[in-house]
């Protein structure tokens, strides 16, 4: 019998299906129980509340329970759980994490800690703060504890704003938002890939993450001293199994933005590569599991959530429009129902180079919220 391996976070779907492709028997946890989900588990449980959020009441309890099947190798954490360092160390507690540790987690994701460790080993970063500048322009507001950039604001944004659990601030940079995907080991890391990260305004959040496109090849002189700082910071945070760097990229002038020590969407990317078998070698101190590949023609990926125009409730028909698209995921139940801006479903798109797949997401995008939600006449 295959081992299980439990996969939890506010959306599971892209562990799942890497899991499962990976030759495991997959429980997943997680908010929305998206059919793409279910159909790479053999069990879906909801561990969310009524603001798909994960809910401790619910997660730590299914943990358990996951606990006393002797299949069961331990569990791999995904989106959200860098926001709630408690949680993290309360479900470690329940069953074996497999990733990096709670206490590590809570130290790369305190900003004074992280960028102390920045200037410490001479990495360049945008300026922060612990308190509001004196001239708010050019600076945004963010909470240590967020995800997704929907905890960004501008630090001169009138519009009244959720309070940030841990708030600091950084004065806003120039260069495409990107991320690197990597596996970290006690004796080492693996880059996976970069990626170009999807980055827009929706509302009053200036900066919030729609998607990924990659892999991308970086310049000799970007990729040679990213990877350095990558595998500087995977020791100094003692950070284990997949992680993503997220930075900005100006040219050839490059700046460090944060660590999310744990599985990411951009997974998704790299169906084709053996993610999951080498994030459990590199959490046991097993020998690794090679990772890193040459792109070709055609093999660029990309993906990008698609957020509701308007208010509309998911129809029987247009469930089964997204279930047969084929370049459609995290599929929606029928019945669904939807509030403006809230995330519909995501898209993939596969080309020979990245603004290939940006140009062939943006059409599919637009064709599928037309026929979602058409626009007013």
């Amino acid at each position: 019998m295959s081992a299980t391996l439990v996969v939890a976070g506010r959306s599971a779907r892209w562990m799942a299906e890497a899991a499962a492709r990976d030759g495991c028997e997959v429980i997943a946890l997680d908010v929305f129980g998206d059919a793409d989900t279910r159909r790479a588990a053999r069990r879906w449980v909801d561990v969310g509340d009524a603001a798909l959020r994960i809910d401790a009441a619910r997660l730590l309890p299914a943990l358990a329970e996951a606990a006393q099947d002797r299949g069961v190798i331990g569990w791999m954490a995904g989106s959200d759980f860098e926001c709630e360092p408690a949680l993290l160390a309360s479900a470690a507690a329940q069953l074996p994490l497999l990733g990096t540790a709670p206490d590590a987690v809570a130290r790369v994701r305190d900003p004074a800690r992280f960028f102390a460790a920045l200037d410490a080993l001479g990495l360049p970063h945008p300026e922060v703060a612990d308190a509001p500048p004196a001239d708010p322009r050019g600076w945004l507001l963010k909470d240590a504890l967020g995800t997704g950039g929907w905890h960004i604001r501008r630090a001169d944004d009138p519009h009244p704003a959720d309070a940030a659990r841990r708030p600091y601030w950084q004065r806003e940079s120039a260069g495409q938002p990107m991320s690197a995907l990597f596996i970290a080991a006690a004796d080492g890391v693996q880059l996976v890939g970069f990626n170009a990260l999807i980055v827009r305004p929706l509302g009053v959040h200036p900066h919030v993450y729609r998607g990924a496109i990659g892999p991308l090849q970086l310049p000799v002189k970007v990729e040679a001293p990213l990877r350095d700082a990558i595998a500087r910071l995977a020791a100094r945070f003692a950070l284990r199994g997949l992680a993503s760097l997220d930075f900005l990229l100006d040219g050839e002038h490059w700046t460090l933005l944060e660590i999310n020590p744990r599985a990411s969407a951009s997974m998704a990317l790299y169906a084709e590569r053996p993610l999951v078998r080498a994030h459990l070698a590199a959490c046991r101190g097993d020998a690794p599991v090679a990772v890193e590949g040459a792109g070709g023609p055609g093999t660029t990926r990309g993906h990008e959530i698609v957020f509701a125009r308007q208010a509309f409730r998911l129809s029987p028909a247009q469930a089964t429009m997204l279930a047969e698209a084929g370049d459609c995921h995290d599929l929606p139940a029928a019945g669904t129902a939807f509030a403006a801006g809230d995330p519909v479903c995501s898209i993939g798109a596969l080309g020979n180079n990245a603004d290939a797949v940006r140009a062939a997401l943006a059409s599919r995008r637009q064709a599928l919220r037309d026929t979602l939600t058409p626009k007013p006449v």
